[in-house]
């Protein structure tokens, strides 16, 4: 009969081997893009992470026979959570080899950990954010993921139903656009951008790196004025809004993160930024010193594709032609620079607008994700 143990992470050594871990799940798996070492320990590092400045977390190792074989995270958001009369406990870093009850061993750590702070609910895989690589993935296994999205085997979804997770809202998904072709919906989609410019709807800028506090500000407004609609939404702190945005100052090109304008108020943001995980697919996650020469090496590259991460605009402004202006001058700017493809995601399969937005441009469903929830 085999032993199940496990471990709560406590020092660095342990630390290195639960961000480490990943590479055993996945080496065999060439979809996969390793997460950058040096981040991810400083993101474990309750001393270092930002996400400790307003939530805890503990981290715990799960062993079969002696043998490495499952990781995963328990934490609370009390940021998140100042404003619910139900609180939750989330769950991420879910790593485990194909065996339900190492998983189980795994979820019911994180469970545990939940009801002794007296959580109403446990929700996940989230990664001490709302926003980055969540979820399991549910269907889309022909590319690897683009920036910021995830990647999972196919056997994490038995293993989520099989403790008794349900879905915690409608999936999200990514869209691919074609920017190569000017087909019938993209010379439609310019036409009534041009119309609706015309009407002086909007005026789109681009970003203003050197006011980059106060572009973050309007970010901030709109995020949680646009998105409120969404069931299970979680209004957005302005610190982790900080850690998100980080790599569009350090990476992004402002002319290709967009907002839309009425007078002085921002109404629209639409944000495209080179898809690095191009890059980070081949340079291992800088696991080891060579791998800084692979990043030296790939760095030079462009990468093909062009990820969009969310088209925020005012409700009030939903139908007015501000996103069509959007998606429009996004277009032209993403062909302008050599880019063949857009990635749209992650937007949530019950968002009104865009959705329809992507499948009238010609967008493709290629990925679909799914986050769980379990009442405690």
């Amino acid at each position: 009969m085999s032993t199940i143990t496990l471990n709560k992470v406590e020092n660095a050594n342990q630390r290195r081997k639960y961000a480490t871990f990943p590479w055993q799940i996945y080496q065999d798996d060439p979809l996969w893009v390793p997460p950058l070492l040096p981040e991810r320990l400083k993101q474990l590092n309750p001393q270092k992470g930002t996400f400790f400045s307003h939530g805890e977390a503990d981290f715990f190792l799960a062993y079969k026979d002696g043998q490495l074989s499952g990781t995963i995270m328990a934490a609370v958001d009390h940021s998140s959570n100042a404003s619910r009369k139900l609180k939750d406990g989330m769950f991420g870093f879910f790593e485990c080899i194909n065996d339900p009850e190492v998983a189980a061993r795994l979820f019911a750590a994180a469970e545990d950990w939940m009801k002794s702070r007296g959580l109403s609910r446990m929700i996940g895989p989230f990664h001490q954010d709302y926003d980055s690589a969540y979820g399991v993935l549910i269907e889309g296994r022909d590319r690897p993921p683009a920036l910021s999205c995830g990647h999972t085997p196919r056997y994490y979804e038995d293993l989520h139903v099989t403790y008794g997770f349900t879905p915690l809202r409608p999936d999200n998904i990514a869209f691919a656009i074609d920017l190569t072709e000017e087909t019938r919906e993209i010379k439609l989609m310019h036409k009534l951008a041009e119309k609706a410019a015309a009407r002086g709807t909007a005026v789109i800028r681009e970003a203003r790196l050197d006011e980059w506090d106060r572009e973050a500000d309007r970010v901030h407004f709109l995020l949680n004025k646009a998105l409120a609609h969404l069931d299970d939404f979680v209004g957005w702190d302005r610190q982790a809004l900080d850690d998100t945005l980080a790599p569009f100052k350090k990476y992004a090109d402002p002319y290709l993160v967009l907002f839309a304008d009425v007078g002085d108020q921002t109404v629209g943001f639409f944000p495209g930024i080179p898809n690095l995980n191009e890059i980070l697919h081949h340079v291992n996650g800088l696991r080891y010193p060579w791998d800084y020469l692979k990043m030296l090496k790939y760095s030079s590259i462009q990468p093909k594709c062009l990820s969009v991460k969310s088209v925020l605009v005012l409700p009030e402004y939903w139908g007015s032609g501000v996103s069509l202006m959007l998606f429009s001058e996004m277009f032209k700017r993403a062909q302008e620079k050599g880019y063949t493809w857009a990635d749209l995601s992650l937007t949530s399969e019950d968002n009104p607008k865009t959705p329809m937005l992507a499948e009238r441009m010609g967008g493709k469903l290629y990925k679909r994700y799914r986050v769980y929830q379990k009442p405690l």
